[in-house]
């Protein structure tokens, strides 16, 4: 059975934001179903987070395991630089 579009959009951006995470030295594993982010930290692998993508009124945005919205899919460096100040305090 094929995805449905929306979740080829949110793995879209989820892939978006992998990129951007791993260019700041994060490992970022995309779980197929539902589409997430299994995010980490190679020097503190007991420290891992899940981020998944949702469409609001206003777009799509990136959120935070717990419901708390990250930032907006169209900007996966902010995004990822705010994932990176958690993980790394």
């Amino acid at each position: 059975m094929a995805a449905a579009p929306r979740e080829h959009t949110r793995t879209y951006f989820l892939g978006k934001l992998a990129t951007e995470l791993e260019q700041h030295g994060l490992t970022a594993v995309l779980r197929p179903y539902p589409p997430a982010l299994r995010i980490s930290d190679p020097d503190t692998a007991m420290l891992v987070e899940t981020i998944d993508c949702v469409p609001l009124s206003d777009g799509w945005f990136y959120r935070w395991s717990w419901g708390e919205l990250v930032g907006l899919a169209d900007d996966p460096a902010l995004a990822a630089q705010r994932i990176v100040r958690v993980l790394r305090r």
